[in-house]
């Protein structure tokens, strides 16, 4: 049996004792985003402190190789930092820098969060999806953004089967009722969703054009919570299945009214989120210096020095104003690093609830 040697641990990049005594001497205990770069200059993590001094020294105590951040330090060969206001300004500083970096050593912020929002896309009959895009050609309509992708995507399922509407693939031909005498013969359905009674059959004509656009139309007031007229043929079926001792098939028919009850108050929520996510956030600085955040629907649109003299105050309200004279951000604003600072800012104001007492109303800046 041979016997098993332990590999030599690699070398750090740099002189970590020297490392640590400028970062204890240079670095303050203030709010600051750093970066860890290799000894060619490419920056390999992005974090951010509340407080920097207090932050870096952990790196320097981790057991290497079992602790990420003794990893980190060790593939290192200098670091960087700049001092941001405040913990909020780390937060919003720490993700900016990683979409532009785009650091190998970030895990969790370095990837693009994958939102989930339900698309209602035009053409000759018009499809209901799911999906983590928006703003794609010939799209009418977005919903979200919601967290719950899978859970998403049944709902949507359940949506569609009810009210009929089709999700084979965008180019499939559309033919409708009275437009038959164009073939010279009936026309199969595509998939099996028509046998089963899920789909109305728009690719074979088995419904008419005006039919099917009132049933995408009801899907619309439903995601809107207009109508919830899918919700009522889901509970006239589970009454009738209950009072006919068909308990299994009321059982099936309670799961769809629970996934388009979810469903109904997912798309609401994600409206109301999104609107109460504008405002002027002032954000108190660590030493003072606070700051004026302009959100917008969950994106930061502008930021200054917290107005205190007539001048600033009066530049800062024609800011507001010209931000309020710009169309509202939609959905296809929340794309990529734009859906990242809305989960952010979400987040921000979940886990620090006192810090709504800090915002005001464009309105009441404006007016």
């Amino acid at each position: 049996m041979k016997k098993k040697h332990r590999g030599l641990l690699p070398l750090p990049a740099t002189d970590l004792e020297a490392l640590k005594l400028r970062v204890s001497r240079l670095a303050e205990n203030r709010p600051a985003v750093y970066r860890m770069l290799d000894p060619t200059g490419r920056v390999l993590y992005v974090g951010k402190a509340k407080k920097l001094r207090t932050r870096l020294l952990t790196y320097f105590r981790a057991a290497y190789p079992d602790d990420k951040a003794a990893r980190i330090l060790h593939a290192a060969g200098t670091i960087e930092w700049d001092y941001v206001p405040s913990e909020f300004a780390a937060y919003l500083g720490e993700l900016r820098q990683i979409r532009r970096h785009r650091p190998p050593l970030n895990y969790s912020l370095n990837r693009t969060r994958r939102a989930a929002f339900i698309r209602v896309q035009g053409g000759p009959a018009p499809r209901i999806s799911s999906g983590s895009t928006v703003g794609t050609p010939g799209e009418l309509r977005c919903f979200g953004p919601f967290n719950a992708g899978p859970r998403v995507q049944e709902a949507v399922r359940t949506l569609n089967d009810l009210l009929g509407l089709r999700d084979c693939a965008p180019n499939m031909p559309i033919v409708y009722a009275g437009q038959m005498d164009l073939f010279n013969g009936p026309l199969a359905a595509a998939c099996i969703r028509h046998e089963l009674g899920f789909c109305s059959g728009p690719c074979a004509g088995f419904v008419t054009e005006m039919d099917y656009y009132k049933r995408v139309d009801k899907a619309i007031a439903f995601l809107d919570a207009r109508a919830i007229a899918p919700i009522d043929r889901v509970i006239d079926r589970m009454q009738s299945a209950a009072e006919a001792a068909q308990f299994e098939q009321a059982a099936r028919w309670r799961e769809k009214f629970e996934m388009l009850e979810w469903l109904l108050a997912a798309v609401t929520r994600a409206r109301a989120n999104l609107d109460l996510l504008t405002f002027v956030y002032r954000d108190p600085g660590t030493f003072g210096d606070d700051r004026a955040y302009l959100i917008r629907r969950g994106l930061v649109r502008a930021m200054y020095p917290y107005p205190t003299t007539p001048i600033e105050l009066d530049a800062f309200k024609a800011v507001v104003a010209e931000e309020m004279n710009q169309p509202e951000p939609g959905l296809e604003s929340l794309a990529a690093q734009g859906m990242d600072e809305v989960l952010l800012i979400m987040s921000w104001f979940r886990q620090h609830p006192d810090a709504f007492r800090r915002t005001t109303r464009l309105t009441e800046w404006v007016h």
